[in-house]
């Protein structure tokens, strides 16, 4: 059977804490993002590990028509996001569960146009894993566990070790303006995204707080974020990356994909939780970006 995305990583039984207010709220790249590719119309398998009584956390994905091949493991991955302000880019991040790092024999038999690995946590996925993947089709990797180090129980964005290897497996890279700066050294996000997109992505999709950037096979193209609020600023990343991948699937142009992603991303940063926005409110809002 084939599938237009499978997307692979851990879903987050987390919560938020903004302006010292907690949220419970089910997170992770596969949920944030699954939720924008199956409400863009694709066919959206989610592959992740998680305790069995976890299950639940599946459930909206499972409702708007995801396919689920879930992995019962011990313990769910869980992270505090803890943001003082509501209204700032700033926040700490903290592993309150793990539920281990992906093995080749976790992936169903499903043949996928793009294998999609979201990766929020240390250790989420290693090189072996990656290379296993590749081997079945395009690989489009948010890099953010990879660079995440643990402290304490802190998760905080440092290197990534093996990103030299990594990078020559992936098509599409989804870095935010810190990731970028510690894989690069660069200040400026043009000249990071070119430096990593050189390294082996034919598409590097590069967010931050204003909007996002992509370099697409040596062209760069930019889009603006015009949120009212930021109270859904969790999971912003995950968002705009699907976002742009699902219209890339569809046959957008990068141009078009860029402009696309963050209309979408836009509606999400003024609500909780993920997209749930109709696709009409992003046209509209399209046509005034």
């Amino acid at each position: 059977m084939g599938i237009d995305v499978l997307a692979i990583g851990h879903i987050d039984k987390g919560r938020v804490v903004v302006g010292g207010k907690a949220q419970n709220i089910a997170g992770g790249a596969v949920h944030f993002g699954g939720m924008v590719l199956l409400a863009l119309g694709l066919r959206v398998g989610v592959v992740t590990r998680l305790a069995k009584e976890d299950l639940n956390l599946l459930s909206e994905l499972r409702d708007a028509g995801a396919l689920l091949y879930p992995v019962f493991v011990p313990e769910t991955t869980a992270i505090e996001n803890v943001i003082p302000d509501p209204n700032s880019d700033q926040r700490r991040c903290f592993r309150r569960g793990f539920a281990g790092t992906f093995r080749p024999e976790d992936l169903p038999p499903v043949e996928a146009r793009l294998y999609y690995l979201g990766t929020i946590i240390t250790d989420e996925i290693n090189l072996p894993f990656l290379r296993f993947v590749a081997q079945r089709g395009p690989v489009a990797l948010d890099a953010q566990g990879c660079l995440r180090k643990l402290i304490g129980d802190e998760l905080v964005t440092d290197g990534w070790d093996w990103v030299d290897e990594a990078l020559p497996l992936v098509q599409f890279l989804k870095v935010d303006d810190k990731e970028a700066r510690a894989l690069t050294g660069e200040e400026g996000i043009h000249r990071a995204a070119e430096i990593l997109g050189r390294k082996g992505p034919k598409e590097v999709v590069l967010t931050h707080r204003n909007g996002v950037l992509v370099w697409a096979q040596g062209e760069i193209f930019e889009a603006p974020f015009k949120p009212k609020s930021l109270a859904g600023r969790t999971g912003r990343g995950d968002t705009c990356f699907s976002a742009y991948l699902g219209r890339r699937l569809l046959g957008d142009s990068p141009k078009e994909a860029t402009r696309f992603a963050a209309a979408l991303t836009t509606l999400k940063l003024e609500r909780p939780g993920p997209f749930r926005s109709p696709l009409d409110e992003v046209y509209r809002l399209l046509s005034t970006l």
